[in-house]
């Protein structure tokens, strides 16, 4: 959308001059700055309002907040910022500030400061516009970077010297990537050359705020374009240094056509296509990651990986611990990693109902995101081949659905329970009560029993002696 566009949509927004009108009675300067004005021109949703207040930023929220008849304001005094939701709308407050950074920390030092001074130390030109609300000169913008023209280039830059930006604040190098990922701008050259120079900085950050910017890059709509670039300026390896060993990991030729590396970031892509969950997209990154590990050459065959499913699976817990991902999603993305070969290897027609059967119930729940990725895994660029996998997958899923329908295994487990198991074998809670319940489940999976507490039951009383006389 024109920027001149912009001060009539915010002469549209009451609460806006609400906000005029509050700085005039405090007789401070005051400005939106920052994404909402980027987002309007990219006529993307904007839903936070970033609101420069030269003077007293806590002040000024607060009273515009008894303007809008609203109690719930957050005051964070060390940092001199405040924020309150309104009309479906995030709003942020923070007095205008100067910074000066040691080289040991990226803490800096905050001193009150001039509108320069704090547009100055804003991350990217695209995010460093500014709007003043004040009634005289509401709605003239200030673009003292030429953020407007970069947005109009798609160029991600930085205000000042790229180095001296990212060194400052090393969480910047992520953002830049973030926003080039998730806008599909390019970087330019110079703050490019930056990231790579200053990344190894990124250690002072905490991982939190790192695995954070991560997942952002992963959300957006082609995670690959942030996935190269991180590669590309060396960032991958001191964040994520098991991704950035799968580049140059060549594969069979007749299977995949790039290294694994690039194959990953296509497999993200198509999960990308198919679903906005950034788990299962998680699972895409890391479905191959025991690769370089597990990287053999046998003659007559090429480069073998036998085993990275295994491996790989065993891999993520410890993923997940390092960069602070919530654990209980790593049981998940393991299921996943571990499962993704399995589907390929069930098309065939002498398959037997049991071996379905395992699979379903090794997938559990997550069936269906498991074929989702195991479609994305396809990035031939043969139309015949992909055809012919898409072809096996749809095969599978015929004999999944028809032995589920069948066997009613959508949540299974023995319908024998442990209590009944306890009362019936006259045994106390142990091992052994779980080693029955195997047994029944054994039984069922490979179809000797059905899949019912009748047919169970009589396998118990069935097989119950020999346990007991196992125990005794």
């Amino acid at each position: 959308m024109d920027i001149k566009d912009f001060t009539k949509y915010l002469n549209s927004l009451s609460f806006i001059k609400n906000a005029s009108k509050t700085a005039d009675e405090l007789s401070v300067e005051v400005y939106i700055v920052g994404g909402f004005i980027r987002d309007f021109v990219l006529d993307c949703d904007h839903k936070d309002i970033d609101f420069l207040i030269v003077g007293n930023g806590i002040e000024f929220a607060e009273r515009y907040a008894k303007s809008l008849g609203i109690d719930d304001v957050i005051i964070f005094k060390t940092y001199g910022t405040a924020h309150f939701k309104h009309e479906g709308f995030e709003f942020e407050f923070v007095g205008a500030r100067k910074e000066s950074y040691d080289a040991a920390s990226r803490n800096p030092a905050v001193e009150t400061g001039t509108f320069e001074d704090d547009i100055n130390r804003r991350d990217l030109t695209i995010n460093s516009i500014a709007a003043s609300i004040n009634s005289e000169t509401f709605g003239e913008v200030i673009d003292l970077f030429g953020g407007l023209k970069d947005i109009e280039d798609r160029i991600i830059k930085t205000p000042l010297e790229p180095f001296v930006t990212f060194n400052d604040d090393p969480l910047r190098i992520l953002r830049a990537i973030r926003f080039a990922a998730r806008l599909d701008f390019k970087i330019e050259e110079k703050t490019f050359e930056a990231l790579g120079k200053v990344a190894e900085r990124l250690k002072i950050i905490t991982q939190e705020r790192i695995t954070d910017e991560f997942l952002k890059i992963m959300s957006v709509k082609k995670p690959s374009v942030g996935l190269k670039y991180l590669y590309d300026s060396g960032v991958m390896q001191v964040i994520f240094p098991e991704i950035a060993n799968l580049a140059g990991v060549d594969q069979r030729k007749d299977f995949h056509h790039k290294d694994v590396f690039l194959h990953t970031c296509e497999v993200v892509d198509n999960i990308a296509q198919a679903s906005g969950d950034v788990w299962l997209r998680f699972a895409a990154l890391l479905h191959d990651v025991a690769k370089p590990k597990t990287k053999r050459f046998v003659e007559n065959v090429g480069w073998t990986f036998h085993g990275h499913e295994e491996l790989g699976a065993r891999m993520v817990k410890q993923i997940f611990k390092r960069m602070r991902l919530p654990m209980h999603k790593a049981e998940y993305v393991e299921k996943l990693v571990r499962l993704h070969l399995r589907p390929i290897a069930l098309n065939k027609d002498e398959v037997t109902d049991s071996a379905i059967r395992r699979f379903i119930v090794a997938a559990g729940e997550d069936l269906d995101d498991l074929i989702i990725l195991c479609r994305a895994d396809i990035t031939s660029k043969n139309i015949k081949k992909v055809q012919q996998y898409l072809k096996h997958y749809d095969i599978v899923m015929e004999k999944v659905r028809d032995v589920r329908e069948r066997d009613k295994l959508r949540e299974f487990q023995s319908p024998v329970r442990g209590e009944e198991i306890m009362r019936v074998c006259n045994i106390p809670p142990s091992k052994k009560v779980g080693e029955i319940k195997t047994a029944i489940e054994e039984a069922i999976l490979d179809g000797e029993i059905d899949n019912n507490y009748e047919a169970a039951y009589e396998y118990l009383l069935k097989i119950k002696q020999n346990f007991i006389s196992e125990n005794s």
